[in-house]
């Protein structure tokens, strides 16, 4: 699985998660850091990205429209970015699952 990092997530998420989540991209780097949300939803639709998200935006939208893309929201509030990787590296296994789940379209992380 693949995930974008939404823009409030350090783009050094990519490099520290890369053993576990390869390929993945954060909105700046992906040349998105002026983006809307639908901008962005799009992007990870056609690139095959999950997104990662501090914020419930995103939620809101896959309650909408369903996936792809899937959602990851972190419930953990505003963290340093070791706390956020350890999070997403210790919940590797069932984000693994929920990216296998075509009927799931968010999984909350706390």
């Amino acid at each position: 699985m693949k995930l974008l990092f939404d823009q409030n997530l350090s783009h050094r998420l990519c490099r520290l998660l890369a053993d576990v989540f390869p390929q993945s991209a954060q909105v700046s780097t992906a040349g998105l850091d002026r983006a809307d949300d639908n901008a962005i939803w799009e992007f990870a639709r056609r690139e095959g990205l999950a997104i990662v998200s501090l914020d419930s935006d995103f939620a809101d939208i896959a309650a909408m429209r369903g996936a792809p893309p899937k959602i990851i929201w972190l419930r953990c509030g505003n963290r340093p970015t070791e706390f956020v990787e350890r999070l997403i590296r210790e919940r590797a296994e069932p984000i693994a699952r929920f990216g296998e789940d075509a009927a799931a379209a968010c999984l909350e992380l706390y």
